[in-house]
C-alpha cells in the first residue's frame, strides 16, 4: 500500500464510522469536492498539510491524532515507489 492510499484509507474509516459521505466530508472542511475526492483515488500523491488538517478537523481531531494510526506508523519509506 501506498502512502497516499494510506490517506485514503483513513479518511474512508473515518467517515465510515461517523456516518459521513465524501460529499459531506468536503462540505464541512470547507474543500472542493474535486480535492476530497483525488485524495481518496489517489490521484492526490501529496495533499497538503492544510487539506488534512481540515479534513481533521471535521473529525474532531487534531492533524496528529489524524495522522497516528498503525497503517501509517508502520509505513516504511525504504524501497517504496513515492519515497522522496
Amino acid at each position: 500500500m501506498t502512502y497516499s492510499e494510506l490517506y485514503a484509507l483513513r479518511i474512508r474509516q473515518l467517515c465510515q464510522n461517523r456516518g459521513i459521505t465524501i460529499n459531506k466530508l468536503a462540505f464541512l472542511a470547507g474543500l472542493k469536492q474535486s480535492t476530497v475526492d483525488n485524495i481518496i483515488r489517489g490521484t492526490s500523491k501529496n495533499p497538503k498539510v492544510r487539506t488534512l488538517h481540515k479534513i481533521a478537523n471535521v473529525f474532531g481531531m487534531t492533524l496528529s491524532e489524524f495522522l497516528d494510526f498503525p497503517e501509517l506508523n508502520a509505513y516504511s519509506f525504504d524501497d517504496q515507489e513515492d519515497a522522496e
